[in-house]
């Protein structure tokens, strides 16, 4: 691999952004399917999507994995508004340690 570093930086990135795709998306099926999902349902998910956006920018600092990995946990906590957003929580916790994985093999 010519760099590492990059790599391993654009996988974060790649999943933070596909997370907040997912979570937007996920929007409207949780609404129709799941029942009552609250305005603080909506703007947890909303805010959570613009962080992982935001962090999918900064992943060339260190502290962004840190970030991510908060960010993570919040959205486990999320699923306290709504059960279907524990869900994705424990997906994407999931994707994001293998992530973590990826990241301390190659490096390091």
């Amino acid at each position: 691999m010519r760099n590492p570093d990059k790599a391993v930086r654009g996988l974060g990135a790649g999943t933070l952004a596909l997370e907040a795709l997912v979570l937007l998306l996920a929007i409207q099926p949780i609404r129709v399917v799941g029942g009552d999902l609250s305005g603080a349902a909506i703007a947890a998910i909303v805010a959570l999507a613009v962080a992982c956006v935001a962090l999918a920018g900064q992943m060339k600092r260190a502290w962004a994995w840190h970030a991510g990995t908060v960010l993570q946990g919040l959205l486990l906590l999320s699923g306290l508004l709504h059960w279907s957003l524990f869900a994705l929580g424990v997906m994407f916790a999931l994707v994001w340690a293998y992530a973590l994985h990826v990241r301390r093999v190659i490096l390091g």
